[in-house]
This record gives C-alpha cells, sequence and structure tokens, in this order.
C-alpha cells in the first residue's frame, strides 16, 4: 500500500511536472525573446524591486502564523518561524506535488527546532490553510469586483463570451464560504475525532495499525483546537485581514514589475488579473509553482486587453516574475540545507507510516 500510494504521488508529480516545461517551452517558442531582453535591459537596479513583495509576503504570513498557535503554546519566536516559512513554502513550490509534503513539513519542522508539541503545531497549521483559503475567497472577489469590466472584455476575446467576470465574483463567493463552512467544522473540537474515525473504515491493516498507534494523537489535536473558541474567535478577524494583505502582495508584484516595463495599466486592473490567474493556477495545483500555467495566462490576458508589442512584455514579465521565483527558492534552499534540513526529512513529515 505504502509503495503504490508513494508511487502514484510521484507519477502524478512528475506528470505535472514534465506538463508545465512543454508549456513554458511553449510559451517561449512563441514570445519575442529579443525584444523581452531589450525591455529587461533598460530597466537597471530597480528590478530588485520586484523581490520585495515576496519578502513581504513571507513577513507578513510569519507574523500572523505566530497568532494561530493554540493558547498556552510558549513564545514562538519570529525568525525561527520565518526559517520554517521559508523552507515549507520552497518546498511546497519546487516539488512535483510539493503541497503535500511542504505542508506536513510545518508541524514538524515546528517541533524539531521549536519543540512545540505536534498536536498544537498540527493545529496552527491547519487552522492557517483554512483562514487562507478564506482570505483567497475575499480576494478573488475583491478583484472580480474591482476589475469587473476588465475581466468582461477579456472574456469575450479569451472565451468569446463575456462572462469571466461573472465567473470570477462567483467562484470568489463559493471559495469564501466553503472555507469558511470548513473553518467552522474544525472549530467544534471534534474535527480530528471525525476524521479518526473515518480514516478508520480504510480496509488497510497498516493503515488501521498506524491510526490506533496515533489515536492520542487525534485526541490532543482536538483539545488544542477547542483553545480557538471563545475570545479568540474574535482575533480570528484580524487574522483574515493579514492574509488577505498576504495576497495582495501578489498582485503588487505583478503592478510593480509591469510599471518597470513600461505598460500603462492600473492597480485595480492588474489586481483582476492576477486572481483570475491565481484560480487558474490552483486548478493546475499538480504542477510545480503553476509552471507555464500562468505564464501563458498572463500572456492570453495581455493579448486580450491589446497591450502593445504583447510579445516582447510578456516574454519580459515571465522572465522577470519567474527570475525572481529562482533567487528565492534558492536561498529557501539555502536555509534548508544550513538548517539541517533534507529532502527525505520532508518526505518522511508527509509519510503517514512513517
Amino acid at each position: 500500500m505504502q509503495m503504490t500510494k508513494k508511487s502514484v504521488s510521484s507519477w502524478t508529480g512528475y506528470a505535472g511536472l514534465c506538463l508545465g516545461i512543454l508549456l513554458i517551452v511553449y510559451l517561449f517558442s512563441q514570445v519575442d525573446l529579443q525584444g523581452a531582453i531589450g525591455r529587461i535591459s533598460k530597466i537597471g537596479f530597480s528590478s530588485l524591486l520586484i523581490l520585495l513583495p515576496y519578502l513581504a509576503l513571507h513577513l507578513i504570513e510569519t507574523f500572523t502564523w505566530i497568532k494561530l498557535f493554540p493558547e498556552g503554546t510558549s513564545a514562538v519566536p519570529f525568525f525561527k518561524l520565518l526559517k520554517i516559512q521559508v523552507i515549507s513554502e520552497t518546498v511546497s513550490m519546487t516539488l512535483p506535488a510539493g503541497v503535500a509534503v511542504g505542508e506536513p513539513l510545518r508541524p514538524f519542522l515546528c517541533y524539531r527546532f521549536l519543540n512545540i508539541p505536534l498536536p498544537a503545531a498540527v493545529a496552527s497549521v491547519a487552522i492557517r490553510k483554512l483562514m487562507l483559503g478564506v482570505a483567497q475567497g475575499l480576494y478573488t472577489l475583491i478583484g472580480a469586483l474591482a476589475g469587473f469590466s476588465l475581466l468582461q472584455k477579456a472574456s469575450l476575446q479569451m472565451l468569446g463570451f463575456e462572462g469571466l467576470g461573472y465567473i470570477m465574483v462567483a467562484t470568489g463567493t463559493m471559495i469564501f464560504l466553503f472555507f469558511l463552512f470548513l473553518l467552522t467544522l474544525l472549530l467544534n473540537g471534534k474535527a480530528a475525532h471525525n476524521l479518526y474515525v473515518f480514516l478508520m473504515r480504510i480496509p488497510f491493516k497498516k493503515i488501521k495499525a498506524w491510526l490506533t498507534a496515533k489515536e492520542s494523537g487525534f485526541k490532543d489535536t482536538d483539545s488544542e483546537l477547542k483553545s480557538y473558541n471563545g475570545p479568540f474567535t474574535a482575533r480570528l478577524f484580524m487574522v483574515m485581514l493579514y492574509y488577505l494583505l498576504a495576497w495582495f502582495t501578489l498582485a503588487i508584484e505583478s503592478y510593480i514589475i509591469l510599471t518597470l516595463l513600461g505598460v500603462q495599466i492600473s492597480f485595480l486592473q492588474v489586481l483582476a488579473i492576477d486572481t483570475a490567474i491565481t484560480i487558474l493556477r490552483a486548478l493546475f495545483f499538480f504542477i510545480p509553482s503553476g509552471l507555464g500555467v500562468q505564464d501563458l495566462g498572463y500572456l492570453a490576458f495581455f493579448q486580450a486587453l491589446g497591450i502593445h508589442d504583447f510579445l516582447a512584455l510578456g516574454g519580459a514579465f515571465v522572465l522577470l516574475r519567474r527570475f525572481k521565483e529562482v533567487l528565492w527558492y534558492a536561498a529557501g534552499y539555502g536555509v534548508m540545507f544550513f538548517s539541517g534540513v533534507h529532502l527525505h526529512d520532508a518526505e518522511g513529515a508527509s509519510n503517514p507510516e512513517s
């Protein structure tokens, strides 16, 4: 069972990676690379500004994550948690099917580096993930409403009908309500127990044996989740606002790049485009870092909106954004290496039978 599960996960992940590589190769066969490089060369040292929004994203996420540990958890050092944030995000965004590895890595590293009990760490990571989902729904809804006319205009060119604005409004609303519903279920104090009961129905002896050995851990996690009720629940509103701000850094990054490239476009227009691309990227979650998918998405929007010389502009935009990611992910793996964390640690953290 273990080998089958691992092989299926690996096959899916590497298939996604191969698809992403094919898409990015196709993209660069279409864009004006010479023109793109020419545009980039005119920016100069101002291109360093592109690195700042992603730094802000990590800082905001770390600051907010600290607020999500259960009451009674000892003081969490900001920079040590920032290290865990950077490592986990790097793994999630770069490995095939990386989210399935990077998210379980968070509580594992919290226990390893901060000596936070696993039930408390798991509770914080679960709440964090759902709060990010709630904030994404709001982010999508705000972007869709702010750039509704732009999405409708682009929709006519990209889809053949004026419906993208309505689709994005509906998508944002559904994401918000879905994650809010899951968050409500999680905070009822029985979520881990209900998950345990559900998993025990799986007809495999090894899994049942592992679950039986870990039963106390499920109970401890429920105990930690109960601490989120009462006065703490009111604080979740501020947490949602912080995570909403974190989502906005993605649009800010795109706006900075386009501004540096000399494109006349408003922030609200960029916000609308970015929310649509974020949803597109989520649909292709099995492709590491949305490789090729989000790049072709931006190119399609630039063409649909009639942006001058969109082939050169699109190439420059993709090169700058991807080069930023290369620098940040290289830094993430550097932090991972010097912290003594290895890829087999990440794989072990995501393997229930390890």
